[in-house]
């Protein structure tokens, strides 16, 4: 596991590769209907997390990937003494960007809006086949800036490789994001499955239950996106939150 700038580790052929394969083969295209679009100036990206939606082996990844079996191998692996699962997928699901696709780096809500509990892992898993790295795609971590509480610089970016997981804690000031545009050609689609976990809440965390932005460089400037920011995170967090 790595320690920097917070608590992460990769999985490479995380499934076993004929199922990564039927995983990736189940998502919707792109023009589907039941995706739910966010498209403003801190994020351009699909998702669904609607378990009707979900195809016969996408169904049961998601069922596996909450059971108690695997919930125990997360918490071995990542040294986490309990974590609930996220049945309800509030925030993850598939997951979808066409080119142009971003997400400005951020801090995950710290409090879930339904049951209270703390998040405190994300598991992603990238799926799809043939990516080139040279498009963007990956996963960047920053540091933290422990003076103006904001995002420090880039240290990890992890390339969008086919069937490689990503596990990191989200309670160590865990900025993350893929704040510059993917330049993947057209009909070409970053895909992933996101599955959140849950811990008991501590009383020492700073109850967020919105995603806390920050501006690209290019957007430090811009009191819209500084004002839009500010009152996305002091929404009651009940709409679709990542």
């Amino acid at each position: 596991m790595n320690h920097f700038p917070f608590d992460f580790t990769i999985i490479d052929d995380f499934f076993p590769v004929e199922k990564a394969i039927k995983l990736s083969k189940e998502f919707p295209s792109y023009d589907d209907s039941n995706w739910i679009f966010y498209n403003n100036p801190l994020e351009n990206k699909k998702s669904n997390n609607n378990w009707n939606h979900f195809p016969p082996e996408t169904y049961s990844t998601f069922t596996f990937l909450n059971s108690p079996e695997f919930i125990e191998s997360l918490c071995n692996r990542m040294n986490i003494k309990i974590l609930y699962p996220d049945i309800g997928l509030h925030g993850g699901g598939w997951h979808i960007h066409a080119r142009g696709g971003k997400l400005n780096i951020h801090l995950d809500y710290s409090i879930h809006p339904k049951t209270s509990l703390q998040r405190k892992l994300n598991l992603i898993v990238y799926l799809t086949e043939g990516w080139n790295p040279e498009w963007g795609g990956g996963l960047e971590f920053w540091s933290h800036n422990e003076e103006t509480k904001k995002p420090l610089k880039r240290e990890v970016t992890i390339d969008n490789i086919f069937n490689r997981a990503i596990l990191f804690d989200t309670t160590q000031n865990s900025w993350h994001g893929l704040p510059q545009p993917i330049s993947c050609p057209e009909g070409v689609y970053r895909k992933s499955l996101a599955v959140y976990y849950m811990t008991d809440s501590s009383s020492e965390v700073e109850e967020r239950k919105r995603a806390l932005y920050a501006p690209t460089k290019d957007q430090e400037n811009n009191q819209e996106v500084l004002d839009f920011i500010q009152e996305r995170v002091t929404l009651n967090g009940t709409s679709r939150a990542s």
